[in-house]
């Protein structure tokens, strides 16, 4: 039995940063994952994806801001069980909560917090026969190494901020020719980057194809082909090393949501007045798992949510302590001895 005083189900940053949050008040925190790294979606779906909306970082990619987070939290010595899946949930005789794994793993806590972002990630295939003969072998449905795409022709379809933000990267970057095809004429993503794709296409560096979508690939052993098939119904073939179908990931949150907790489209429903707990006692949720009027899925936020879920969490496990608040400029960081 692993004993703690915060349970963390979810170890990507804003479970991450939680750690942090409770190690400046002294309470340990034991982070649960399914995958088998810490970092979440940063780390296993686009660790090398810039993102730009972290304070004081103008740009800093995925991968790193889990780096700066691991080493952040390390005076704190949170500890992991990684690569499993938490499944039950329930309270002991004390009043404590145990959380159990697939596997079997138990951990024992006054306190649970829940930061699995959107929870499990299935991504939306387009209906294409043979695209399974082609996975892994030209078409992907996530960047993980931008690296492999390398001075190689590139086809991206999508009409959402991934498509977009990767067809700009890649163009700007290193790819050899970088093809955006969209079934229609308007985009859903940042008007800013729909105009940089514009720009770009104007100038040749994207080959921009709309209301038109994909309907057959070809190749041996490995993609070479694709067709696609425009609004006057011509067929087109492209020459391609690589198809990434950016059509999102639909997330399911799993065993969680069996766990009693009020769910409302696919999130967990929390009290954002106060402290961000959920209708179980002792049971909170914060970042992109949980929802409330106003709630914005941004990772800055679900800091800022961590940071209040910390401060009840001390009242609820230390009731007859007070705990003033102490800026670090002030009170340094100290880890635990």
């Amino acid at each position: 039995m692993i004993k703690t005083d915060i349970i963390i189900i979810g170890a990507g940053p804003v479970g991450l940063f939680t750690v942090f949050e409770a190690g400046l008040l002294k309470l340990r925190c034991h982070l649960i994952d399914s995958l088998p790294i810490p970092g979440g979606q940063c780390a296993e779906i686009y660790p090398k994806k810039p993102i730009y909306d972290i304070p004081g970082y103008p740009s800093i990619l995925a991968g790193d801001l889990v780096d700066n987070l691991m080493t952040q939290i390390k005076p704190f010595k949170p500890s992991f069980t990684l690569g499993e899946t938490a499944t039950h949930i329930e309270r002991n005789d004390e009043g404590k909560f145990i959380v159990t794994t697939k596997q079997g793993t138990k951990h024992e806590a006054p306190v649970v917090a829940i930061a699995g972002g959107l929870g499990v990630f299935i991504p939306r295939k387009p209906p294409i026969f043979n695209i399974k003969e082609f996975e892994n072998k030209g078409v992907a449905y996530i960047v993980k190494d931008p690296e492999i795409y390398r001075n190689k022709n590139i086809v991206i379809s999508g009409g959402g901020d991934s498509a977009l933000d990767w067809a700009l990267f890649f163009a700007n970057n290193f790819s050899k020719k970088v093809t955006l095809i969209h079934r229609s004429q308007s985009f859903r993503a940042h008007l800013d980057s729909v105009q940089q794709a514009m720009n770009m296409a104007e100038k040749g560096k994207i080959n921009l194809i709309l209301d038109a979508e994909v309907i057959g690939l070809d190749g041996n052993n490995k993609l070479e082909k694709i067709t696609v098939k425009n609004k006057s119904q011509e067929e087109i073939a492209i020459d391609s090393d690589y198809w990434l179908p950016l059509f999102g990931l639909t997330p399911k949150l799993g065993p969680i949501a069996n766990w009693g907790l009020e769910i409302e489209k696919n999130a967990i429903v929390v009290n954002n007045a106060t402290d961000y707990s959920t209708n179980i006692d002792g049971v909170y949720a914060i970042g992109d798992v949980n929802t409330y009027p106003g709630k914005l899925k941004l990772i800055l936020c679900g800091f800022h949510e961590a940071t209040i879920m910390v401060q009840a969490a001390f009242k609820k496990i230390h009731p007859n302590k007070n705990n003033v608040l102490k800026y670090t400029t002030v009170s340094g960081v100290n880890g635990f001895d």
